[in-house]
């Protein structure tokens, strides 16, 4: 076998719209004179005439949410035509197609978005002179794809009606039929994230679903960064979960 025909397999996939996966690990965005914002840095190939700038906050109020809490990605804005490949230390992606929907999202884990969304910083409720300076997390909403990368396969877990609890680097998104809550416990005995001596935990109860890594990430000192409160017109799974 020659060596082209030894990497035919690892060929790059054609078509399947603005966002396609390529394989787990990395995606392809299409642009046509269109624009996209994705993680700064992120780019690990591209072809054709892209221009690549960064995004900053998108304002003034989300710049002085994002200084305060920590919560959000740096954000590039990539325009242009052509074809943009995307990656991020080899985590796996997941591709969600939103329909005037909304979802949350734990900031460290967006890959890109299509311009048709619209993003904020929310504060978990509840959280209140518990940790200081609280929980966050990104709120997503309108139409477009969005990517979302995850330290290994995750799993969605359905929430309807019992309450589930997870570790607020574990749980990387969720939909906007759930509500999300946080309750801590500053006990030693009972340690079971890995970031410090504060137990830190997210309550969802509602009806929807919340999506799981198998990691809690890439932990910086304490959990106080990274899960926030629920938004938006709850959607059907499938339309989210298509690709």
């Amino acid at each position: 076998m020659s060596l082209e025909g030894s990497l035919a397999g690892l060929k790059e996939t054609e078509g399947g719209g603005s966002f396609s996966l390529q394989n787990s690990k990395m995606l392809k965005v299409e642009l046509a004179d269109a624009t996209v914002q994705a993680k700064l840095g992120s780019m690990v190939a591209h072809q054709g005439e892209v221009e690549f700038e960064h995004a900053g906050s998108g304002g003034m109020g989300r710049f002085m949410k994002k200084a305060m809490t920590g919560e959000g990605t740096d954000l590039m804005k990539v325009s242009g035509t052509g074809e943009v490949f995307l990656a991020d230390f080899g985590q796996d992606i997941q591709l969600l197609r939103l329909e005037d929907e909304a979802i949350t999202a734990n900031g460290a884990n967006v890959l890109a978005f299509e311009d048709g969304i619209d993003w904020d910083i929310k504060k978990v409720e509840g959280v209140s002179g518990m940790l200081g300076g609280g929980l966050y997390n990104m709120h997503l909403s309108g139409t477009g794809f969005v990517a979302i990368i995850s330290d290994g396969p995750p799993v969605l877990i359905e929430v309807d009606g019992e309450s589930t609890f997870a570790d607020p680097q574990a749980a990387i998104t969720w939909s906007s039929g759930v509500t999300s809550s946080a309750k801590a416990d500053v006990n030693m005995k009972t340690l079971i994230g890995r970031g410090s001596g504060e137990t830190v935990q997210i309550s969802f109860s509602g009806r929807g679903w919340v999506l799981i890594q198998p990691s809690e990430g890439r932990v910086t000192g304490t959990a106080a960064g990274g899960s926030g409160s629920s938004g938006g017109a709850a959607g059907g799974l499938g339309k989210l979960l298509g690709g």
